[in-house]
C-alpha cells in the first residue's frame, strides 16, 4: 500500500541535521513507493537545504520562509507545518525525535486529532501495516506498534535508521509557500549556547563519555582529545555534571540525552541504571574503569580494567599511529 508521506525537516545553524535524512529514508519505507514530500521552515534562502533533501530521497520540497521562523517556536512552526499538511493531505508524517521534534509533533498530532508513535528505532512493513519498534521502560524492553486509523504520525530516534545514499543527480520539485504567521505569544530575541562547538551529541557516531572517575574538569581533557581523534563527541554521566566537571548539556541518561552511537566509550562511569537508560542501545560499548565489579561492564561489549588516565593516552597514540600507517 503506497502512501504520501510528509517529512518535517530540521536545520541547525543553516545546516540540515542528519536525522532529517534518516527521516526521509524512514518515509521511503513507510510510503512503500508513494510520494515523499519534505518541508523546511526558516528565514532567508533555504533552497540549498531543499536541494539537499532532494538529493537524499525527497520527491518534492515545500519551503516556508518567514522572519518569524528565524528561530524555532512551537507556535510559529506549527502554523507553518499545519498549512503544508492541509495543502498536501499526507497519509503519514515523519520527523526526528529531537528536542524540537518532541515539542512540535505532539502539538501537531493534537490539532489533527491523531495519535503519535514517538521515538521509533525500527520500521517494518507487514502486509498493509507499518510496524514501528520503540523502547519502553528506559530501554529495558521494546514494543511494536501500528496505526489502524487516521494519519500515521511518528518520530524516529537519531542514528537508528540509515539515510539513503546521497545522489546529487536526483531532481525534484522545490516550491516556496507563502504562509502568514499570526502574532506569536512567544518571541525569542537571543539564543545563548552552552554546549561546546563540534559534533552534535545526539547524532554523533562516536561518543566518549566521562563519569565521576574523571575527577575534575581537567580530567575531561584527554576525553576531548580522544573524541577529536575519532571524530566524535564528548558526553557525561549525571554524576560528572553534578560534580561540576562539565556542563549539563553533555549529560547522557534518563534525565539527559538518549544516544545510540556506533561506538560509545564509557570512561570512569560506574553504570547506574539512570545512565544506562540513555546509552545502552549503542551499537558497540567499551568500558574503561578501575573497578572490575562496576556495573558498566555488564552492558559493555569490551571492557578495560585500568586507570583511564593511563589507558586513554595509549588509545590516542595507537589510533594516531594507525591513521599515519593507513
Amino acid at each position: 500500500m503506497s502512501r504520501k508521506v510528509l517529512v518535517i525537516g530540521e536545520a541547525r545553524d543553516g545546516v540540515l541535521r542528519n536525522v532529517t535524512f534518516e527521516a526521509i529514508a524512514a518515509a521511503k519505507q513507510v510510503g512503500s513507493g508513494g510520494e515523499v514530500v519534505a518541508v523546511i521552515c526558516g528565514e532567508g534562502d533555504l533552497n540549498s537545504l531543499a536541494e539537499e533533501m532532494i538529493f537524499y530521497g525527497a520527491d518534492k520540497v515545500k519551503v516556508v520562509q518567514h522572519s518569524k521562523l528565524k528561530t524555532y517556536t512551537s507556535e510559529g512552526y506549527s502554523q507553518a507545518v499545519t498549512e503544508i499538511i492541509e495543502q498536501e493531505s499526507p497519509e503519514a508524517i515523519i520527523m526526528g525525535h529531537t528536542a524540537i521534534g518532541k515539542d512540535l509533533t505532539p502539538k501537531l498530532a493534537g490539532r489533527m486529532e491523531s495519535g503519535l508513535i514517538s521515538d521509533a528505532t525500527n520500521i517494518e512493513i507487514s502486509g498493509e501495516n507499518v510496524v514501528f519498534t520503540r523502547p519502553i521502560y528506559s530501554g529495558k524492553a521494546f514494543e511494536k506498534k501500528i496505526v489502524t486509523d487516521g494519519v500515521l504520525f511518528a518520530t524516529i530516534r537519531p542514528n537508528n535508521i540509515p539515510p539513503l545514499e546521497k545522489d546529487s543527480s536526483r531532481t525534484g520539485e522545490i516550491s516556496t509557500v507563502d504562509i502568514e504567521i499570526d502574532d506569536l505569544r512567544t518571541v525569542i530575541t537571543d539564543v545563548i549556547k552552552k554546549a561546546a562547538d563540534g559534533v552534535d551529541l545526539s547524532e554523533a557516531k562516536v561518543i566518549i563519555a566521562g563519569g565521576r572517575g574523571v575527577k575534575s574538569k581537567e580530567g575531561f581533557e584527554p576525553l576531548e582529545e580522544l573524541a577529536e581523534v575519532l571524530g566524535g563527541a564528548v558526553g557525561a554521566s549525571r554524576g560528572a555534571c553534578d560534580a561540576d566537571y562539565c556542563d549539563y548539556s553533555l549529560q547522557i541518561g534518563q534525565t539527559g540525552k538518549v544516544v545510540t552511537p556506533d561506538l560509545y566509550i564509557a570512561c570512569g562511569i560506574s553504570g547506574a541504571i539512570q545512565h544506562l537508560a540513555g546509552m545502552s542501545n549503542s551499537k558497540v560499548i567499551v568500558a574503561i574503569n578501575k573497578d572490575p565489579e562496576a556495573n558498566i561492564f555488564n552492558v559493555a561489549d569490551y571492557g578495560i580494567v585500568g586507570d583511564l588516565f593511563e589507558v586513554i593516552p595509549q588509545l590516542i597514540e595507537e589510533i594516531k599511529q594507525l591513521k599515519v600507517n593507513a
